[in-house]
């Protein structure tokens, strides 16, 4: 039976790559320059880092992140926007989370959102992932697109598509 999986995963390796190069660029712009305004990334937990002087220099630094990301093709949905916390003196920083994976609300509303498509297909959510099985190839392209047009505010990819 033909089936395909839905899910929602940032590539590491541009995000990462996205952070250097934001680095590069922060510390060469001349109103950041001699600040403490910085980036960092931590791997294991999935997480942004941004260092600044102000609130103005952390908005700068976050669309100068944003953009490079969007060149570097990660979709900036996967961007969740911590609080922004002092942490001595004028210094701030924010935490920003890379999201991994489809949360269970989230995948309620794909599979519903195929279910009441009244297409001959049947959703099953597999922990971070929305597995959806069809008898007909062509039910589940027109799925993948039904998908695209009614969930906006998740990235989704399809992969692993079995024939």
């Amino acid at each position: 039976m033909p089936s395909f999986d839905t899910v929602s995963e940032a590539n590491m390796e541009e995000v990462k790559n996205a952070v250097v190069q934001s680095n590069k660029v922060i510390t060469n712009r001349f109103d950041l320059k001699g600040t403490s305004a910085k980036v960092e990334l931590k791997d294991k937990e999935r997480e942004i880092i941004i260092y600044g002087d102000s609130e103005f220099h952390l908005e700068q630094i976050i669309i100068e992140v944003t953009q490079t990301m969007g060149k570097r093709k990660v979709d900036v949905r996967f961007l969740d926007m911590g609080k922004v916390e002092k942490i001595g003196g004028d210094k701030v920083k924010q935490v920003i989370k890379v999201k991994n994976g489809i949360e269970t609300e989230d995948a309620k509303k794909i599979v519903k959102a195929i279910k009441e498509s009244k297409m001959k297909l049947q959703a099953s959510i597999q922990g971070d992932a929305v597995r959806v099985q069809g008898a007909k190839r062509d039910d589940l392209q027109a799925a993948m697109v039904l998908l695209r047009k009614e969930i906006k505010d998740l990235p989704l990819e399809f992969n692993n598509f079995r024939d």
